[in-house]
């Protein structure tokens, strides 16, 4: 007999219904207290709703102390604390420009943070006219207060032109404590991810101070902006450095299909726009092209468009099946991606917790657990392997 099984996420379990015929025996699985788990392919999972009123969230990271921070697009940092929001938000944190995707985006702990204290944010920086955005990467330090001191702006990408939803936007630290950033092309003139010259459509490294590492791959190069790692990237809003391998992964959105998932290297070109597995949003083509000599071709690509977003890598043994793969957030088809890898080879993917909600990004904490938080549907959940 064989049966058809309907997942369905309500306030933070999921039931699991059991589709037969009417004369058939309906199976009815036992909760896992107090939540229904959903079977992937290498583990039992239970997801926890921890809390379901967020507002457009974006990034999240882990102080030393046990505390959470997760950024809201409107200009705010919610603090949680044991896995509970503590009715507190840091205080005097810079004025943003919130428009398409702009706003308080990312934000990152420095490596030896317990000593040093310095917490980083990526925002988009308003201007007069309130039609433009740079992205901005600052630095603060939290008092006992939660208010925002030593306030210091590292990098300003200043825009050549109005609007432009790509802001890229996330920041992780390598094993020698060098900072890199994504910067998306800014939407509306994506040729300038390929042009050295300016900011956009970039990975840049910088070191923590905001200060220009003198072994950058374009920094004796004239006019270009000193601080790009990699270019030809469209929408990078996925970053991670794997500590264990040294090596930067990064996810980009695509147009209308052609996602990625990039292993990006020292001033490597990964193409946009002269190749891209994607088409215009009005169905024309881009580009008659997907590879060319002197760019690179992605580790993966999605094909339609999953609207790949924040990732994070397993290292924990509380997850033993999935070490070593990667977590893809998906906006647009509201699931975890896991893509199996071996090395830096991609086998194959998997589509999990369907319908979670449009998942931003997803992270792995100091004490091992996966944590994911989602738009619309608002919610900061945890991924808890069922023994």
């Amino acid at each position: 007999m064989k049966k058809s099984h309907l997942l369905v996420l309500v306030a933070g379990s999921i039931l699991a219904f059991t589709a037969c015929s009417p004369k058939e025996e309906v199976e009815v699985p036992k909760p896992i207290d107090p939540t229904y788990a959903q079977q992937t392919e290498k583990h039992l999972i239970k997801v926890d709703t921890l809390f379901t009123e967020l507002e457009s969230p974006w990034g999240m990271t882990w102080l030393s102390d046990g505390r959470m921070l997760i950024t809201e697009r409107k200009g705010e940092i919610l603090i949680f604390e044991n896995d509970q929001f503590t009715g507190q938000k840091v205080q005097g944190l810079p004025k943003v420009h919130e428009v398409n995707q702009a706003g308080l985006l990312d934000v990152a702990v420095h490596p030896n943070y317990e000593e040093n204290g310095w917490i980083y944010i990526a925002y988009a920086k308003p201007f007069e006219d309130d039609k433009k955005g740079a992205l901005t990467i600052m630095r603060f330090k939290l008092d006992e207060n939660n208010q925002a001191i030593n306030q210091e702006e590292l990098i300003v990408a200043m825009p050549e032109w109005e609007g432009g939803r790509h802001f890229g936007s996330r920041i992780v630290f390598d094993n020698e404590g060098y900072l890199y950033f994504s910067n998306g092309d800014k939407g509306n003139k994506p040729e300038n991810a390929q042009d050295l010259t300016n900011a956009h459509g970039k990975i840049h490294r910088i070191h923590d101070d905001g200060r220009i590492p003198s072994d950058n791959p374009f920094v004796n190069e004239p006019d270009a902006v000193a601080s790009i790692w990699s270019y030809g990237n469209r929408n990078p809003q996925g970053l991670y450095f794997d500590k264990v391998n040294n090596r930067l992964w990064e996810t980009e959105h695509g147009p209308m299909g052609g996602d990625e998932l990039n292993l990006i290297e020292k001033g490597k070109n990964y193409g946009w726009p002269v190749i891209t597995y994607g088409i215009n949003y009005n169905g024309k083509p881009i580009t008659d092209i997907t590879e060319k000599e002197g760019m690179e071709q992605p580790v993966t690509y999605y094909v339609p468009s999953i609207a790949t977003c924040g990732m994070t890598m397993v290292t924990s043994d509380r997850y033993p099946g999935w070490k070593g793969d990667i977590l893809i957030g998906a906006l647009a088809k509201m699931h975890i991606n896991r893509v199996d890898m071996e090395g830096a080879e991609a086998l194959s993917q998997e589509i999990m917790f369907q319908d979670l909600g449009r998942v931003r990004q997803i992270s792995e904490s100091p004490d091992g657990y996966l944590y994911a938080i989602t738009e619309g549907t608002g919610l900061l959940v945890k991924l808890l392997p069922v023994e």
